[in-house]
């Protein structure tokens, strides 16, 4: 990943462990991930053994983790990291700071 933006310089981590924040998002995708997967095994399988729910939840979060990943850090940049979309400007870029 690039330290900032090559278009508008915005820096991808305001300061170190600033991701760290970000495993609670992947956290709550992961649960979402498991639990959505677990409803869809339940209703379209009808009620199979539970290795065929524990297949369908590993290997779905598995392949879904790289976005998983990729959103978390994506929101906890645009919750907390000042970020905010310009459409004009056609990328990313920080809200002005109220001087003081």
């Amino acid at each position: 990943m690039p330290e900032a933006c090559p278009v508008c310089g915005q820096r991808y981590e305001p300061e170190p462990g600033f991701y760290w924040g970000a495993m609670y998002i992947t956290f709550a995708f992961s649960t979402g991930i498991m639990l959505v997967v677990g409803f869809l095994v339940y209703h379209l399988l009808h009620d199979p053994d539970t290795w065929v729910y524990v297949t369908w939840v590993a290997v779905m979060s598995i392949l879904l983790t790289p976005l998983s990943l990729r959103y978390s850090r994506t929101l906890m940049l645009y919750l907390f990291g000042g970020v905010h979309y310009d459409p004009n400007r056609g990328s990313s870029s920080r809200r002005p700071t109220p001087s003081a």
